[in-house]
């Protein structure tokens, strides 16, 4: 029996969270993919993983449409195998992930995976130069017959369904263009696919390395695929282990991790930082009440990470070049991690470039 504390302090330590410095080679969460969503996305959170601006603003890391249709940064050495760890295992797969598109092109008798090719010739014969999305879309937009296509009310137009839009790009060979809004696309230099995306890459593997121990539920759950791709999927070098009564697997080479791992270490996440991306909810915030605060229906706010245990949430304001956070603990925090918490405050503010005005703590 291994308890939910345990299970947190094994993906602090592995997720890196627990460490002061890093390389992007040896960055652990880049083989899953960081998500770039907010002011505190993916620079934020390998910032609170030990790397350091210089680091990340290079052209050694590359932005694309992938998992759930998000913005993700991977190492840009590693992107012909990304393409191919993130391709739709099969057409029911594609369906499930682009939702609501599937259903007039099934009703017109085109194939998922077909729809995403067709969608990503196109992508690559209209972006052959950094152009934005608006425009890509309206191009595509008369491009496509009508099943790749709906009617968008808030706009009144038709656009192409968004979600084979975004996950046909990385097919087409497209990058997005960091720190554009609206989004720009643009060309991956000396694009081509990998074959096979390796171990390393393996979305299923490297969310049993990460967010382990885990079952296919949630692996399902967070590509937005069919539980039955992922369990023929499954990797046969894993250990069954049982958390609050649940079976679950982890792999085989990190069963003596989970059982040993201690976590020590205070951090401010962002809203959408890997560690609070797990598809097991209740094992990360027990609480019902602080599980809709934390992950609300819009507008999340970070989460206070104490010794593995998400134990409050925090919210920047940002007025001109200074910000106060305000800091919601779920319980009484000591003095020691209340100077934890403001310390890590003001690495925030020095990543966004602003003076940190002050700490709020709302208890």
């Amino acid at each position: 029996m291994t308890d939910r504390r345990q299970v947190l302090k094994f993906r602090v330590r592995a997720q890196q969270l627990d460490r002061t410095e890093g390389t992007l080679a040896d960055t652990a969460v880049l083989d899953i993919g960081v998500q770039d969503t907010g002011p505190a996305g993916g620079g934020w959170a390998l910032a609170v993983r030990g790397l350091d601006a210089a680091v990340t603003c290079g052209d050694d890391l590359v932005l694309l449409w992938t998992v759930r249709g998000a913005p993700h940064l991977y190492r840009r050495a590693d992107v012909a195998a990304v393409a191919a760890a993130v391709a739709p295992w099969s057409d029911a797969d594609a369906g499930k992930r682009i939702y609501d598109a599937a259903k007039p092109l099934k009703a017109a008798g085109i194939d998922n995976l077909t729809a995403l090719d067709t969608v990503a010739a196109a992508l690559r014969a209209i972006v052959t130069e950094p152009t934005v999305k608006g425009d890509v879309s309206g191009r595509l937009s008369t491009a496509l017959p009508e099943p790749y296509l709906r009617f968008c009310r808030p706009c009144d137009a038709t656009h192409i369904f968004e979600m084979p839009f975004r996950l046909a790009t990385v097919r087409a060979g497209l990058e997005l263009q960091p720190d554009t809004s609206p989004p720009v696309l643009r060309r991956i230099p000396g694009f081509r696919e990998a074959a096979d995306a390796g171990d390393r890459l393996d979305l299923v593997r490297a969310y049993l390395r990460l967010l382990g121990p885990a079952t296919p539920g949630h692996v399902a759950a967070y590509l937005d695929a069919p539980v039955k791709d992922v369990k023929a999927r499954w990797p046969e070098d894993v250990r069954e282990v049982t958390v609050d009564g649940e079976t679950r697997w982890i792999l085989a080479a990190d069963e003596q991790a989970l059982a040993s791992a201690e976590a020590a270490v205070t951090r401010l996440l962002g809203p959408f930082d890997l560690f609070l991306q797990a598809k097991d909810r209740a094992t990360l915030v027990p609480d019902v009440a602080h599980a809709k605060e934390l992950w609300p229906v819009l507008g999340r706010p970070g989460a206070v990470l104490v010794d593995g245990e998400v134990v409050g949430t925090w919210r920047p304001r940002k007025s001109g070049s200074r910000m106060t956070l305000t800091v919601n603990p779920w319980q009484k925090l000591p003095e020691s991690r209340r100077r934890a918490v403001v310390e890590q405050a003001e690495r925030l503010a020095a990543h966004r470039a602003v003076a940190l005005a002050g700490v709020d703590f709302a208890d």
